[in-house]
């Protein structure tokens, strides 16, 4: 089943535990370093391909070293990166992590060439191959919000491939323009905090139901440790998370959306499908970094059966 992500991809740099940063100079000892891949639709591709996905990925990164490695581990991962621009002269983006004791992730980023991506950067003949579409970061690639764009998806639609959306940042000028891609996708995933700036309600029940009278069949609002909300026609239903010992919270709502779309992809209905996505969230909060946890389908679905 072939899955092309579009959108963010960034090179984490992560440091587990931090418990304060040192004053001056001074060195903290820590458990582990690591870098990866991630990014909404960098971390979800190597999630996807985990869960038994061929992926293809489309976005921006720089011709700088981080780049190189960027596209390496992508590669390394089976994530077929041939179609992912190399921009010269720019910043690949990147984020340093320190992880706090809890799994909790501060962070310092830099957004570089994801803030370029615009139509011409994606292979549009891919896109039309594949049996479905993630769209990862849409608030940040703010140059893809354009009727080009849309006429696109809606196109893509028609012919039967499957449109998700997951967002990344937390600024609500963004995320309202993000809201504009709503009527043509099939399934957006935000966070509980996204959701709520995104349509201006309190209620996590009553958010999920404004965005999903934006258009799409199904809405999933990702609650962190309680679990999710997920909305479609049929109603609203409360998802439960699983109980594991948490490392870090790197990834986990990219690995949500893998799952999901992969949920879908198998035959699942939009609340099974988040099931799928709960379990693949869980394997990765068990370790460090957004790729860390899930090796394959059978052991993410374990996690269900053994709950």
């Amino acid at each position: 089943m072939t899955v092309v992500t579009v959108g963010v991809h960034i090179v984490d740099i992560l440091a587990r535990p931090v418990e304060h940063i040192p004053p001056g100079q001074d060195t903290v000892l820590v458990d582990q370093i690591r870098l990866t891949a991630a990014g909404a639709a960098a971390g979800t591709a190597v999630d996807l391909v985990k869960l038994g996905n061929d992926v293809v990925t489309m976005g921006a990164v720089g011709d700088d070293e981080l780049g190189d490695f960027l596209v390496a581990v992508l590669a390394k991962r089976g994530v077929d990166v041939s179609r992912l621009a190399r921009r010269p002269g720019e910043q690949t983006a990147a984020s340093i992590l320190p992880i706090r004791p809890d799994g909790g992730r501060p962070s310092f980023h830099v957004p570089g060439a994801n803030l370029g991506v615009t139509l011409a950067d994606l292979h549009v003949e891919t896109l039309r191959a594949a049996r479905a579409v993630h769209l990862g970061g849409v608030d940040v690639t703010f140059g893809l919000a354009e009727p080009a764009f849309f006429g696109l998806l809606d196109e893509l639609r028609a012919d039967g491939v499957v449109v998700t959306m997951d967002v990344l940042s937390e600024l609500p000028d963004l995320l309202g323009m993000a809201r504009a891609f709503l009527p043509h996708v099939d399934h957006v995933l935000p966070n509980e905090s996204q959701a709520r700036l995104m349509t201006g309600e309190d209620d996590v029940r009553a958010a999920a139901l404004a965005l999903l009278a934006d258009g799409p069949r199904g809405v999933v609002v990702t609650l962190g440790a309680e679990g999710s909300v997920v909305a479609t026609e049929a109603g609203v239903e409360h998802v439960p998370a699983l109980k594991v010992e948490v490392a870090d919270t790197t990834g986990c709502g990219d690995a949500y959306c893998a799952g999901f779309l992969t949920g879908l992809l198998h035959g699942r209905d939009v609340p099974a499908a988040a099931r799928w996505g709960t379990a693949a969230a869980a394997r990765v909060a068990t370790g460090l970094g957004s790729d860390a946890g899930i090796t394959d389908l059978p052991s993410t679905l374990a996690l269900l059966t053994d709950s």
